[in-house]
């Protein structure tokens, strides 16, 4: 295995479009680093990067102790899987895993091998004798990671590989990609706009959107401590509720909007730059919390509930306050319904403050 290292590497086209702006981060030896953002933000552009498939424009690209920006794909020593698996439909999924091998001319008992180890760890064994048509789409998934692990790369990367799964084959996939970093302990790069798989796979994340890295962190520190509003808002399922408003100082501090206000609860210092200013202040759906439900939470605001949508294991509220659309995340016991209106309130502390000039994150 291998680490790769980014300094300032940038792709601009031909035509002036600039998919990545001077992107500069390590990824460790033995460490899975996910990419995630929206559609055109660049994050496959910068996997293939890595891969040696598109060109690099500007900086330097290191993979180990050795400086790919001119080294082909072929002599990289990196293995890709791909969003639409790649296997050929008249092989069987033991000569699918071996193709790679032995186009480089590893001797059949190794082949064997090495393609045995990779089935039975992807619970392949019953299937080595079967064509790709004749398996689910989960199992030919985990034969393109197999085809990929028989190669024993310095570094596997993986460009959405569960987007053409359905949702419960995505869990189990995703579960198994988790399993298979552990025991085999590779360097991998993973391309998703999915947040949930980036959250759930990623021991750190890079967020990317118009080609500039907006936070590169761990899910949960991006998560609590989100860099600016875009992360704010990309991160999280249902997304960060949102205050606009202006904040004053009337028996501490208070965000005034325009038909309401709320009384925000904290006096932090590192406000007082931001009084009689505007001001945003988000809060987790799980953090909007109804008085009903929540003993001793004190009423710092009122909504009307729209939708109530009940998933199981919890109760969304959809609900407006004046003209801001609400989410909050309660437990499944809760006795709200919809077309009426429901006391909310928050602790201070679970408050995130931005800035609405910049959208950058105001530490309080």
């Amino acid at each position: 295995m291998a680490a790769v290292r980014l300094d300032k590497v940038r792709k601009v086209y031909p035509n002036g479009h600039v998919a990545l702006k001077e992107a500069s981060f390590d990824i460790a030896d033995g460490e899975l680093l996910v990419l995630v953002g929206p559609s055109g933000c660049g994050k496959t552009t910068l996997l293939r990067m890595i891969a040696g498939l598109e060109s690099i424009s500007g900086g330097t690209m290191t993979i180990g102790d050795r400086v790919v920006n001119d080294v082909a794909p072929k002599d990289r020593d990196i293995a890709m899987v791909f969003q639409n698996y790649a296997l050929y439909p008249h092989m069987s999924v033991r000569e699918n895993l071996g193709f790679g091998l032995r186009l480089r001319g590893v001797e059949k008992p190794e082949i064997d091998r090495r393609v045995a180890d990779a089935a039975a760890m992807l619970g392949l064994e019953e299937r080595l004798d079967h064509r790709p048509a004749a398996l689910s789409g989960g199992q030919r998934q985990r034969v393109a990671l197999g085809r990929a692990m028989v190669r024993d790369p310095a570094v596997f990367l993986l460009d959405e590989p569960l987007s053409n799964l359905d949702a419960k084959l995505r869990l189990s996939t995703r579960v198994e990609i988790a399993r298979i970093h552990r025991r085999v302990g590779a360097t991998m790069v993973y391309v998703t706009h999915d947040q949930i798989e980036a959250m759930t796979l990623g021991q750190r994340i890079v967020v990317l959107n118009g080609g500039v890295i907006q936070q590169l962190d761990t899910p949960m520190n991006l998560y609590n401590k989100p860099a600016n509003l875009f992360v704010a808002g990309f991160l999280g399922s249902p997304s960060m509720n949102l205050f606009h408003g202006t904040l004053r100082r009337e028996d501490g501090l208070r965000l005034v909007m325009k038909d309401t206000s709320i009384a925000l609860g904290t006096d932090a210092p590192a406000l007082a730059a931001w009084i009689d200013k505007p001001l945003i202040v988000g809060l987790r759906p799980e953090d909007l919390l109804t008085v009903a439900d929540h003993a001793g939470t004190v009423e710092r605001l009122s909504a009307h509930v729209e939708v109530v949508e009940p998933v199981g294991n919890e109760v969304f509220l959809n609900m407006r306050h004046g003209g801001d659309e609400l989410v909050s995340r309660v437990p499944p016991h809760s006795s709200v319904q919809a077309g009426t209106d429901v006391a909310l309130g928050f602790l201070p502390e679970r408050l995130h403050f931005f800035d609405p000039e910049s959208t950058t994150r105001i530490d309080a």
